[in-house]
């Protein structure tokens, strides 16, 4: 008789083989052409609504790694609640307006205004930012983020430019909008302010020079502070600054001390001149070393306070400055007396503005000084940096200069150095109306995750300066304001004109208030008006999508309950939207911000086209799948620096071979089975098939858990380490020879095929939302009837905790399996000897104490199917050998026997029995039961 007939072999059309590359693309039709994400939607309606609100990418050349990581963390959370029983939509954005669009609009017609106009150029932009949104999307969707693909949100919708004007607008009723000429970043490049976003810091070498700024009142001056009486010192008396700008010089207006910090006056000769210097007395040590004086000392000292309002004479210019105050000096570097033109800084503005100070811009949006700057017309700022030091140098007011290499502000699109420049824009004040301090306090209500993403955004808020958000640019949405020419103000009715253009603006786009004249609005009032042409800074448009989406789209809420996005956006997007959404409505737009690292190549160094580190993920999913690709992001700690490379990757791909293979294996064991008919309640499942359904539901516990809270390495780490150890290393190994040589329908088998559908119904729902093309695809060969496809699922409810009472408990496996552990020890050192082959062809003797004799007596004839050895006896400790090996369990030694029975030939086990049967010669009792009976009886194993 051909025995091998009677096994029940596995069997499954799975294949072993992922080919994703070739299979996904298939998948993903099919979800297209059913129309699963609506479906879901559909299957989800009427649940508690859970909203992910997607930061828009910006709409240029295709996506990077960093975007796939992005786009693959927000499609496992969204797929997670799904599952977890929310209604958890997913609307995908772009950011369509800006610098970098017009650019490579640019390259291809020209400039606005020059070789194009500039609504032919808005539209030729419109267009480009359409195709790049097209790209994108193609690629988002192949790596299988589900998400309503067909009504994305664009910023350049007009629907959407409608409600950014209507956002300025209730800014601006909140009293939050200002206009100034306030110093802000500015791009000579871009020919265009800056975001505190768009800036970035990189080394700068530039010269750093020591400046006499002269007292004009040499009396009055010293009469401020103590020195000796007739000992005041002799020869010229300056205040020395030292910059790292010279070219911000012909804007100095004045110069700053700390009013706390102690300054002294320094009779100094250098090269047989005598002069004195005042310098701040914690640095006149380090001064009088960098100047080379040696013969100096100390005529005089007082508090900065003492000089306050004392004047000086500008070093080249016919002008006279005032000594004044300010926080912002320190005794960190140079003299402790700082340069200050309002023009060109900060601080220095804030300084200004306290003193009444002139705020003096000579500097063109070129970056050239302009026409009529006395001494440097028409150079440019940076190559003006040498004649401001030899005009310093011809007027004897140079003191000393030297390069020096420091962190410098450089525009994050160019990469070049920017400048401090005062010009007319407009701002959303930070104190103006308490808006720092709302935005802080909302802060404090928000989730951070990880926690210090709170304190990174509130030093960040704290210290920030007031939001200019007007550009000069054309590809953006306008400033749709009316300004009075002589006042200055704002049209009285702006809430209602504003109302009028953004309703234009939905019907033609931003166009409708470019072409649109004064008159068709004010009427007889347009003459005393100024209608404004400045466009908003992109990061206003990205930053009011809580109010043009969330507030807008049927089916979402605001405030959203998580916003996900890389670390920098804690200046950038978080921000932005923070401050828009606190200006507009006082509270912020998000319950949690979760914060996830950028990518680096194995060795961490940051990835870049030139050092040939980039891994496009176009390129794996190519090469390896998206699931690939999902899997790397779920198996690495997202909340650093995300290590990648094509070796990484290759493992990962090992790692998901172990997953797949695990659900083929169990899929092929499930191939004549159908739950309806076939599924073995759970009380009467046999005992180790009750012990893996308990795992798998302590398992799946830790798995929504690790969901709800974004814990996904934990995740992958969890299940990678339940197939492989639990179920490749135990169960699946223990159940072979029950699953393939017990009677096709017996409850032996039966039971373990119960087992394994209620782990595999489990394992495919915890993989959904991280290899989603694969766990679809397990879906389609479950077997029973079930729903189109897994991600119209929840969690699995069909797994059963085990009763902690029963004798056979957790406690009682966790002993077997240790057990088992030290026997597969022995029989690997009898097998490394030569003395047997394969397990089956050993027995075992195990000598316990009384506490594991009861246990494994317990599982009494079956306990050698635990071990995959051909018999194994549970003996009292008290009749041990001397040659029983110790285990490292306290109370348990065993002995390793070479069976000397016939090995049956179905079944492999070696069996006394073997021979009795004259019609089944070559079988073993069990297997006869099994082929010409009603089936062996198990109850444990």
């Amino acid at each position: 008789m051909d025995y091998k007939k009677t096994l029940n072999l596995p069997n499954t059309g799975f294949p072993m083989k992922g080919n994703l590359a070739q299979r996904e693309p298939e998948r993903l039709k099919k979800w297209q052409a059913a129309d699963l994400y609506q479906k879901i939607r559909a299957n989800c309606a009427g649940r508690h609504v859970f909203v992910l609100h997607d930061g828009p990418p910006y709409a240029n050349g295709e996506i990077h790694i960093g975007h796939a990581v992005n786009k693959v963390l927000k499609d496992i959370i969204v797929k997670a609640k799904t599952l977890s029983g929310f209604d958890a939509p997913y609307i995908p954005g772009w950011d369509c307006h800006g610098l970098p669009i017009e650019l490579m609009v640019e390259k291809k017609i020209g400039k606005a205004g020059v070789k194009v106009s500039p609504a032919e150029f808005r539209k030729a932009c419109r267009d480009y930012a359409g195709k790049q949104v097209s790209l994108q999307k193609e690629a988002f969707v192949r790596l299988g983020v589900f998400g309503d693909w067909e009504r994305p949100y664009l910023t350049m919708d007009y629907t959407f430019e409608a409600d950014i004007v209507r956002a300025l607008g209730k800014i601006s009723q909140n009293s939050h909008i200002s206009k100034g000429a306030k110093p802000v970043h500015w791009c000579t490049d871009c020919g265009s302010a800056l975001a505190e976003a768009e800036v970035e810091y990189e080394d700068k070498h530039s010269p750093a020079i020591d400046v006499r700024f002269q007292v004009l009142d040499e009396a009055g001056f010293m009469a401020c502070c103590h020195h000796a009486p007739e000992h005041e010192g002799q020869g010229p008396l300056s205040v020395v600054i030292w910059t790292t700008t010279p070219w911000t010089l012909p804007a100095n207006q004045g110069v700053a001390l700390n009013a706390d910090i102690e300054y002294a006056v320094v009779q100094c000769e250098k090269d047989g001149v005598h002069e004195r210097l005042v310098v701040a007395e914690a640095l006149l040590k380090d001064t009088m070393l960098r100047y080379d004086i040696q013969n100096h000392h100390v005529v005089g000292y007082c508090k900065g306070s003492a000089w306050e309002h004392q004047l000086l004479q500008h070093p080249f210019y016919d002008r006279q400055v005032p000594i004044v105050l300010g926080d912002h000096v320190t005794v960190e570097a140079g003299t402790g007396a700082v340069h200050t033109a309002p023009g060109h800084g900060q601080d220095d503005y804030v300084v200004g503005r306290r003193y009444g100070l002139a705020i003096d811009n000579p500097v063109g949006s070129d970056g050239v000084f302009l026409p009529g700057t006395e001494l440097f017309a028409g150079e440019h700022v940076f190559n003006a940096n040498a004649h401001v030091i030899d005009v310093l140098d011809a007027n004897g007011k140079l003191l000393h200069h030297h390069a020096i290499l420091h962190s410098y502000p450089h525009c994050w699109r160019h990469h070049t150095p920017i400048i401090f420049r005062a010009t007319p824009q407009w701002f959303i004040a930070m104190d103006k109306h308490h808006l720092r301090e709302q935005a802080l306090d909302e802060i404090k209500r928000v989730d951070w995750i990880p926690d210090w993403g709170q304190a990174r955004i509130e030093s960040m808020v704290t210290g920030r300066p007031d939001w200019c958000i007007s550009r000069q640019r054309t590809w953006g949405v306008p400033i749709t304001l009316f300004v009075h020419k002589e006042t200055g103000e704002l049209h009285p009715r702006t809430a209602e004109l504003i109302e009028q253009v953004a309703k234009r603006i939905e019907q033609q786009g931003i166009e409708a208030w470019f072409s649109l004249a004064a008159e068709e609005l004010l009427g007889v009032e347009a003459g005393d008006y100024d209608k404004i042409t400045d466009t908003l800074d992109v990061w206003f448009d990205s930053g009011v999508t809580h109010a043009a989406v969330l507030e807008r789209r049927e089916g979402l809420h605001f405030p959203a309950d998580l916003y996900l996005e890389g670390s920098d956006q804690h200046r950038g997007w978080f921000q932005s939207s923070l401050l828009t959404s606190v200006a507009m409505n006082a509270i912020a737009p998000y319950k949690a911000v979760l914060t996830h690292g950028f990518t680096v190549d194995a060795k961490g160094e940051k990835m870049s086209k030139s050092k040939g580190n980039v891994i496009p993920p176009q390129s794996v999913m190519k090469n390896l799948g998206a699931d690939v690709l999902r899997l790397w992001v779920a198996a690495t700690d997202y909340r650093g620096e995300m290590r990648v490379s094509d070796e990484i990757l290759e493992r990962t791909s090992d790692g998901y071979r172990r997953l797949r293979n695990t659900a083929r294996f169990l899929l092929s064991n499930l191939d004549d089975f159908d739950p309806a008919l076939h599924k073995v309640s759970t009380q009467d499942l046999l005992a180790l098939d009750r012990w893996v359904v308990d795992r798998a539901y302590l398992l799946q516990e830790e798995v929504k858990s690790a969901y709800d809270t974004y814990q996904f390495q934990a995740i992958y780490q969890k299940v990678h380490h339940f197939c492989v150890i639990d179920l490749g290393g135990f169960y699946l190994d223990i159940i072979k020879d029950r699953q393939y040589t017990a009677k096709a329908d017996g409850l032996a088998r039966r039971s373990a095929q119960t087992a394994m559908y209620h782990v595999l119904e489990a394992l495919t729902r915890w993989l959904a939302p991280i290899l989603s093309y694969t766990a679809d695809e397990i879906w389609q060969y479950l077997p029973g009837a079930r729903s189109e496809s897994v991600f119209l699922e929840t969690w699995y409810p069909g797994l059963v905790e085990l009763d902690a009472d029963s004798p056979l408990n957790r406690e009682f496996w966790q002993k077997i399996m240790a057990v088992r552990t030290e026997v597969s020890k022995e029989l690997e050192k009898s097998r490394a000897k030569g003395d047997i082959g394969a397990s089956l062809n050993a027995e075992i003797e195990l000598y316990c104490n009384s506490d594991y004799f009861a246990d494994l007596n317990r599982l009494a004839g079956e306990l050698h199917f635990i071990f995959i050895t051909s018999n194994a006896a549970v003996i009292s400790e008290q009749f041990c050998p001397d040659d029983a090996m110790p285990t490292e369990i306290d109370g348990v030694k065993l002995k390793v026997l070479v069976s000397g029975h016939q090995k049956c030939v179905r079944c492999w086990h070696q069996h006394h029995d073997i021979g009795e049967s004259s019609e089944h010669p070559e079988l073993c009792g069990r297997c006869i039961e099994n082929v010409a009976g009603i089936g062996e009886v198990r109850r444990y194993a």
